[in-house]
């Protein structure tokens, strides 16, 4: 049974539960009973009781399912291909199976997988069927024991606030749980990495080749994780997208407050926020087939040695893609700044140049430094563009036609492979992770003081 028949029949029984509540309350009112809430809330309140336990019991199933089908499946395999196997081993055994039952066959498999194979799809399907029954039986019973409770003096909108304000409670948690989550793993890889290698010979270190460690007898030399050089190519190519998008958005912001008609500005502004909406892997296509090329046969023309992937090229593509989020954000710190204080510049004989460049920027660079901020922020930890524009060479360089690298890039590379996870190669990418991490942390709490401390407040 699919997920979305499922979601749909519960659905269904929702809207018949808030109806059906809705039409039980409006029958007593019309009997000239009155009624402690509207009939709505009585119809929220079913629609409620039906919906919520069928969903839980539907996610605890889900979390469940694979575990149960997966041990019933390695009960029934034969003692041969079970025993002294480790967990690793069964992994790769049950992913086996996974992909037979789902008819991705190569060679000739085992006899038992292929029975194994049947009976996990039998049970899938069972256990899709007795969720299905359950979730219908579970969302029937609620929406039963709910309108039961309708009565005249029952406080239907006290208890779908009381519910409205759990859910809400639970979702903020799971927020925060998450977040909790991923910085404790991140830590914890963190510190198994730097338990490896030094901290000092990480954020201080010239060379950065995790390559070198790649067996299990062979020890990282000094320096090999380095990480001075990926630390710079990411600072590299942060500041020439910077150098692109800051002139040209806080210029565009000026002229679609200040200087251009409604007619233009409702063209123009919709056009401009088209690209904070294109996808990172476009602007590495466009990157990597059309501004790299163009680079590299400019430089050739001039004379110079320009590399297939060049900083430049990387940088200026990202601050094109950064050119909406600098120009929404000084766009809405210049409409902000109050018209008395334009009008007041004007009467002392202040020419439109004049007035947004001594009153209005001065007035509105609160909003605008955020803005900055946060869209560096948002350079330092893009990933696509650089993975295909920028390079993977470390260098120390300060040639933008040249190849550097950045921690996402580094960060996508490690992790991709056939190393142990334990190895110091991969850990090494949670070290970086961790560097991103604090960086643009530090990054977007800097936004939001500066926004917060030095933001102008006009009567």
């Amino acid at each position: 049974m699919s997920a979305s028949i499922l979601a749909g029949v519960l659905l269904t029984l929702c809207l018949v539960g808030y109806v059906w509540g809705r039409i039980k309350s409006g029958a007593l009112k019309t009997g000239g009973m009155p009624l402690h809430s509207i009939p709505a809330y009585h119809g929220y309140f079913v629609a409620l009781w039906c919906g919520i336990p069928a969903f839980l019991l539907v996610l605890i199933w889900l979390a469940a399912e694979n575990a149960v089908v997966d041990a019933l499946v390695i009960s029934s395999l034969p003692a041969y291909l079970t025993a002294g196997v480790d967990d690793a081993r069964m992994s790769l055994v049950i992913s086996e199976i996974k992909s037979i039952a789902g008819g991705r066959i190569f060679g000739t498999p085992d006899a038992a997988l292929l029975e194994a194979a049947e009976r996990y799809n039998a049970l899938r399907e069972t256990a899709s069927l007795a969720m299905f029954v359950c979730a219908l039986v579970v969302a029937t019973a609620g929406l039963s024991f709910a309108r039961a409770r309708i009565s005249p003096e029952f406080r239907a909108r006290n208890n779908v606030d009381g519910i409205l304000r759990w859910i809400l409670i639970v979702c903020s948690v799971l927020a925060i749980l998450t977040t909790l989550g991923i910085v404790l793993s991140l830590v914890i890889e963190s510190l198994a990495f730097f338990r490896r290698v030094p901290v000092t010979s990480f954020l201080f270190g010239m060379e950065w080749s995790p390559q070198t460690a790649m067996r299990a007898d062979q020890v990282a030399a000094e320096g090999a994780f380095g990480a001075v050089p990926v630390f710079w190519g990411t600072i590299f190519i942060s500041a020439i997208a910077m150098f692109v998008a800051l002139p040209v958005g806080l210029l565009s912001a000026i002229y679609l407050v200040e200087y251009a008609d409604e007619r233009v500005r409702s063209t123009v502004k919709p056009l401009l926020e088209i690209l904070a909406g294109i996808p990172t892997i476009v602007y590495g296509f466009f990157a990597i087939l059309t501004v790299a090329p163009f680079i590299r046969e400019w430089g050739m023309s001039m004379g110079l040695s320009v590399a297939s992937n060049s900083a430049l090229a990387a940088g200026g593509v990202m601050g094109i893609m950064l050119i909406p989020f600098i120009s929404s954000f000084s766009d809405d710190a210049i409409s902000a700044v109050p018209q008395s204080l334009r009008d007041g510049a004007y009467a002392l004989g202040a020419t439109k140049a004049e007035t947004v460049r001594q009153v209005l920027l001065p007035a509105a660079l609160p909003g605008i430094v955020g803005g900055v901020l946060l869209a560096v922020s948002r350079a330092i930890g893009e990933t696509m563009i650089v993975v295909m524009a920028a390079g993977l060479t470390a260098t120390l360089t300060a040639n933008p036609l040249e190849g550097v690298t950045t921690v996402t890039v580094q960060i996508v590379t490690l992790l991709i492979g056939d190393t142990e996870f334990d190895s110091p190669k991969t850990l090494a990418a949670f070290g970086l992770g961790l560097v991103l991490f604090l960086s643009t942390l530090a990054l977007n709490v800097i936004a939001l003081q500066v926004v917060k401390r030095y933001r102008e407040r006009y009567e």
